[in-house]
């Protein structure tokens, strides 16, 4: 405990460095997103102290539900923490926690020095990323509206087969990298734009993504977090840090008995059951099998990037210059006696084709060099996901998979370890 309060005051200190000049958490950015920001329900200087109790409650939550994981093995708090967390960050602050969509922020401000990326913007992605790195996912937990509310309207757990479950996980990964792809080129928010819970917490929205987020939220009646471990591009990066965090979660703290009561009740299928590798192989073939893994993987890596460096224009066709550009182009062709509003704006502006097509063939360039990167990437996913699908690992009783492990302590009530009394607590 005495931790999380140190990680608190010092979360808490930061907000008084600069978020104080912040006028909005996430401030729209210079490129047509096509996201439908919320309107203002509250006068505009207040928007400070609203960011700061944002934040503020942000590690307060996250702090209780690391207490409550790490030190007591409760699940009550986690309850109280959904609740609230969709009550207030869900339809209070209309779904615009957005440590999800940070990303992009992030990911852009790297890209381009002259994006100014708020401090408010960089708290919202990096203090969940600390606290994963700490404790795990206990952002996921039950302070991530969007997870709070999958996980207060779960009523059953049919597991899905781990071939599945594995497949489906590339997804949030692959959606992580062409969201940073088109955030870094200027095109697009993408993880705003198709936010399938947004028109929910608004009441209001683009209606097929409101029947999306409503099929999820049925989904997760029956299955744990359909969107969190099979969408979810921020869940995918803190999997990656909550794999190596310094606490790690534990089911119980006496011996296991291999009851399977913990495997049963976890929602997301992150406990892994003992396992022992009857299938014994002369020590030739298993080298074999790696150095065959070493030569795939560069393979896959490579024809990723080779693929999408070929989809470059096509995968830029997002930006609003390359729209632009093919608008132009077609009516400098073929001219039309009624323009395009797009077609308007530009030659009412005196805009110069020259000018534009320097603009498009910069866009492509970019695009040729990134689409390279995010196609390497892609490769090196799927490589490591197949390789993980037949690598076979001896265990002996029961174990928390930390990288999908969303913190939601269902767990430990079903563990009849946790029941027991501890000498020290008699009397």
């Amino acid at each position: 405990m005495h931790t999380i309060k140190k990680y608190f005051y010092t979360g808490t200190a930061l907000l008084s460095a600069g978020i104080l000049n912040a006028q909005n958490r996430f401030p729209k950015p210079d490129f047509e997103s096509g996201y439908q920001y919320p309107d203002i329900q509250y006068p505009v200087p207040d928007e400070n102290l609203w960011v700061i109790t944002d934040i503020i409650l942000l590690i307060l939550m996250m702090s209780i539900v690391a207490w409550a994981v790490i030190k007591k093995r409760t699940r009550k708090p986690i309850v109280w923490t959904s609740i609230i967390s969709v009550a207030y960050f869900g339809f209070f602050r209309n779904g615009c926690v957005c440590s999800i969509g940070s990303v992009q922020n992030v990911a852009l401000a790297f890209a381009d020095n002259t994006y100014m990326l708020p401090v408010s913007v960089f708290l919202f992605f990096i203090l969940p990323i600390l606290f994963a790195l700490l404790f795990g996912r206990v952002f996921c937990a039950g302070v991530c509206p969007l997870g709070a509310l999958q996980e207060l309207v779960n009523l059953k757990n049919y597991r899905l087969s781990r071939a599945l479950t594995t497949v489906l996980g590339m997804i949030p990964w692959i959606y992580l990298i062409f969201a940073i792809l088109y955030a870094v080129t200027r095109s697009s928010f993408i993880i705003c734009r198709f936010d399938p819970f947004v028109g929910i917490f608004r009441l209001g929205g683009d209606l097929g993504l409101i029947i999306f987020g409503v099929l999820l939220l049925i989904a997760a009646i029956f299955t744990g977090r359909p969107f969190c471990r099979f969408i979810c591009p921020y869940g995918a990066l803190l999997s990656l840090f909550s794999r190596v965090s310094i606490r790690k979660i534990k089911i119980t703290a006496q011996p296991c008995i291999n009851c399977e009561l913990c495997h049963n009740a976890c929602p997301v299928d992150a406990i892994r059951p003992p396992y022992e590798n009857k299938v014994k192989e002369y020590r030739l073939r298993g080298v074999k099998r790696i150095i065959g893994y070493f030569v795939i993987l560069p393979l896959m890596i490579i024809a990723g990037a080779f693929i999408t460096r070929s989809l470059s224009v096509e995968l830029s066709q997002p930006h609003k210059d390359v729209r632009l550009y093919k608008l132009v182009t077609e009516h400098e062709t073929n001219p039309q006696d009624v323009l395009s509003v797009e077609l308007e704006a530009f030659y009412g502006q005196g805009g110069m084709v020259e000018e534009l097509t320097q603009r498009y063939e910069a866009i492509q360039k970019d695009f040729k060099l990134y689409s390279t990167v995010a196609g390497a990437l892609i490769g090196l996913v799927i490589g490591i996901t197949l390789i993980n699908l037949s690598v076979k690992r001896t265990r002996k009783e029961y174990e928390i998979d930390t990288a999908n492990c969303v913190a939601c302590g269902k767990c430990f009530g079903y563990c009849p370890q946790n029941k027991i009394t501890q000498p020290s607590q008699k009397g």
